[in-house]
């Protein structure tokens, strides 16, 4: 018997039934949406070729000074989640493969930022505007090559506002909680992200408005949910590095990492400090190097400190020197902080002396290598336990990167600039008496994505300045800027007719 088959249906107004849309239906949906959405299409399409030509042009991933710490239990400053993820993608591929997955982290955050700026009332256009620098940013493209913790530490972030963030209007107790698990955890990739928890909490009390009735105590329950969940991770990770190290703490980058900037800015002919001390105070020669080089390098006067003392009292010995610093010449460190915080402001992206050196950061015409850390023999000791081959370089596409990114490829100083000033306003909007509702949406995201952003950089400038410390205002000051700007246009032309993030 023939057998006959009748198209899978569904029930539509008064019961009658209507066939499933095919896939003609699928395909004119998916090219309606392609039309709708075509600049972010076109940027994200942009921003994945150029992902597959770094992944070409650098085989099978490039490697930093620090990269040895996550590989294998060497020692350092930072904490070492990364190695969670590292090594769980090591267990399973080689470096090829976790090359590949930071460049799909890359293009996930473009797309995720994309969406939550749409659903908080940014145009299509200026949306997609603010997801290209992540996509198209030559720096970005090249950390995401390499073996760190930057990529994940901005993925990181990215998700945990946007859990809070969507969909918009008052996030519930599993949001809250989440966002604080997930912003904790970024803790303990960069310890600066601990300063994403201040952020969050003034999020949470301004979005309850118990603030504007006078009711503090009401809106005192998500904050401080989010905070718990925000610290679990940390007292997660710092129970485990008590039991293998017998150290109860993240790192030691809050005990001894501020030295680099507070020797390099001391005046050491009028700095009082005890003879045990005084070694410490660097030659103007010496502060001539940089925060970095004072912080790290072999030459620098701390090092015999660390060679012929037990750690605890070179622990004590730093933190007093800085407190000195700290104390006898404030305005001397307040000016080399600020000279730093305005440099990503910059027309052009410089290195100058005593900065961390701006050419870790750039593509090179041949496989880059850092003794005496990340040698020639460590690079090939890792990749013939790792996979992913000999390192080697595809000319070609090296020298149009290298070309893309001194040339043009970076987000221009001047547009963080408006950036940071569109957030401002944006955030200060939230202090009008009246307001319609969809721009007190778009005002409190502006809210949370540009204090995210000012904490972490301005915290991470703290210690001292390098250009990759800039790569997390791509995912949260440039958004901020994009709704500042959906604000202002909000003000100014109120009288539009449909919703801003339809037009």
């Amino acid at each position: 018997m023939r057998q006959v088959t009748t198209p899978v249906t569904e029930s539509g107004p008064g019961g009658a039934r209507l066939p499933r849309p095919g896939r003609a239906a699928w395909r004119q949906a998916a090219t309606a949406g392609l039309a709708r959405h075509w600049l972010a299409a076109a940027l994200l399409l942009a921003g994945l070729v150029l992902r597959i030509l770094v992944q070409l042009a650098y085989r099978p991933a490039l490697f930093y000074i620090d990269s040895a710490r996550y590989l294998y239990n060497a020692g350092g400053m930072d904490p070492v989640g990364y190695k969670g993820p590292l090594r769980a993608i090591l267990f399973l591929a080689n470096f090829d493969a976790v090359a590949a997955v930071q460049h799909l982290l890359g293009l996930a955050m473009a797309v995720l930022l994309y969406l939550v700026l749409l659903r908080r009332g940014v145009p299509r256009w200026l949306a997609a505007l603010a997801i290209a620098p992540v996509l198209l940013d030559a720096y970005q493209l090249q950390i995401e090559q390499m073996i760190m913790p930057d990529v994940w530490f901005e993925a990181l972030i990215v998700a945990g506002l946007a859990i809070l963030l969507w969909p918009p209007g008052r996030a519930g107790w599993r949001r809250v909680l989440a966002a604080g698990l997930v912003l904790g955890s970024a803790a303990t990739v960069a310890q600066v992200a601990e300063a994403l928890l201040v952020p969050a909490v003034l999020y949470l009390l301004v979005a309850g408005g118990s603030w504007r009735r006078g009711r503090w105590r009401q809106g005192l329950g998500k904050p401080a949910a989010l905070g718990a969940a925000f610290v679990a991770p940390i007292l997660a990770y710092c129970a485990v590095s008590y039991l293998i190290s017998g150290a109860f703490f993240l790192s030691h980058t809050g005990v001894t990492s501020f030295y680099g900037r507070a020797a390099a800015a001391a005046d050491c002919g009028t700095l009082r400090l005890p003879a045990a001390e005084r070694g410490m105070c660097p030659t103007p020669a010496q502060q001539a190097q940089g925060a970095d080089w004072l912080e790290y390098a072999a030459g620098s006067p701390i090092r015999p400190f660390y060679r012929n003392l037990p750690r605890d009292q070179v622990d004590n010995e730093i933190s007093d020197f800085n407190h000195r610093v700290l104390s006898q010449q404030p305005e001397r460190l307040l000016g080399a902080y600020v000279r730093d915080v305005v440099k990503p402001f910059a027309l052009t992206r410089d290195g100058t002396r005593g900065d961390t050196p701006i050419s870790r950061w750039q593509f090179q015409l041949a496989f880059p290598y850092n003794p005496p850390h990340e040698s020639v023999a460590f690079v090939h000791t890792a990749v013939s336990r790792f996979g992913g081959g000999d390192p080697a370089v595809w000319r070609p596409a090296a020298a149009f990167l290298r070309g893309y990114q001194l040339h043009g490829g970076y987000t221009p100083g001047p547009l963080l600039g408006l950036c940071v000033l569109a957030g401002l306003a944006g955030s200060l909007a939230l202090l009008r008496r009246r307001g319609d509702p969809g721009t007190r949406q778009l005002g409190l995201a502006c809210l949370l994505f540009f204090l995210s952003g000012v904490a972490v950089l301005l915290v991470s400038g703290l210690f001292e300045f390098s250009w990759r410390y800039q790569l997390p205002a791509l995912v949260t000051l440039v958004p901020a800027g994009a709704l500042g700007i959906s604000i202002l246009i909000r003000l100014f032309r109120p009288a539009a007719g449909q919703p801003l993030g339809t037009g």
